[in-house]
């Protein structure tokens, strides 16, 4: 991410020239899509469990069977979606360090984070809310879901809560990798090397669990809403909140909040580890091109 290949300046490239643009672009795609896909595979039951709490009204009990229900569809959606995201993220966030001063990098990653995730959110709303459905146990497939939903809801159904989950997602996504990129900032400063792969997974933890916890209830009414259907229980992100505080209190707002701080966690360490070693084999393969192309 930030400064990640042998610390050039801020905003240029590993030999100390402008990034190119289509090779981050390219980078950020392949790496992205492998973080997301390994994350997913790997923590889906939790997700599904924490979805199942917040879904679940008053003394309500969870169903603790089919944990992996909907992986399949899931991946279908998250491969693309994690791949435009850090493909949006990369290029945007370098342009961004190359505008700002120094001192004003976290705003740069902040609003590369927020750019990303609102461009890949086209995708990663349908995939969350076919997801969603079928943890809950709504649908047997992910084709029957989509077209169930489309033929119930229209294609709108498709996007259910798609405000909250913009709402919970954009500041998730702004903060997270804000976090990321500033503590590697400092550790390598502090370090003076460039960081180990279990490195970039610890600090890639610590960020997960940290913004997972500050946005658990932007996650709760994200579900309530992407999981009602045609009940219309919930008119909008307000209506959604005022009914969940006089219904069941405040608490509610904090329903999942374990599992979600564990997944993100986990997941954060398995995404910016996966994420970084991507790259850095991206990178080195890149280079023995260009000393190839040199040579000739």
């Amino acid at each position: 991410m930030s400064h990640d290949r042998a610390t050039p300046a801020m905003g240029e490239g590993a030999n100390g020239r402008s990034f190119n643009f289509l090779e981050v672009l390219f980078e950020g795609v392949i790496a992205g899509g492998a973080a997301g896909v390994v994350v997913e595979t790997a923590l889906y039951p939790i997700d599904t469990i924490k979805t199942r709490l917040q879904a679940a009204k008053g003394g309500s009990k969870i169903q603790w069977e089919g944990l992996y229900a909907g992986l399949g569809g899931n991946i279908a959606g998250v491969l693309p979606a994690s791949a435009i995201f850090i493909g949006v993220y990369e290029p945007t966030k370098r342009k961004l360090l190359e505008v700002f001063p120094e001192n004003l990098s976290a705003l740069a990653h902040l609003t590369a984070g927020a750019i990303g995730g609102a461009v890949s959110s086209l995708i990663r709303v349908p995939t969350e809310v076919v997801k969603q459905r079928m943890q809950m146990s709504q649908f047997k497939t992910a084709p029957d879901a989509v077209r169930l939903i489309i033929h119930k809801e229209r294609l709108r159904g498709l996007y259910a809560g798609y405000g909250s989950f913009l709402l919970r997602d954009l500041p998730f996504d702004a903060l997270q990798f804000c976090i990321y990129e500033q503590l590697r900032i400092g550790y390598k400063l502090a370090a003076k090397r460039d960081l180990k792969d279990g490195e970039n997974a610890l600090i890639g933890a610590f960020a997960g669990a940290i913004t997972g916890a500050i946005t658990t209830p932007l996650d709760v009414l994200k579900t309530r809403l992407m999981v009602q259907g045609q009940a219309n229980q919930y008119r909008g992100i307000i209506s959604c909140a005022q009914t969940i505080l006089r219904e069941e209190g405040a608490g509610a707002f904090l329903k999942g909040i374990e599992p979600r701080v564990l997944w993100i966690g986990i997941g954060g360490s398995i995404f910016f580890g996966v994420l970084e070693k991507t790259k850095s084999i991206l990178a080195e393969r890149n280079n023995r091109t260009d000393s190839k192309l040199r040579k000739l």
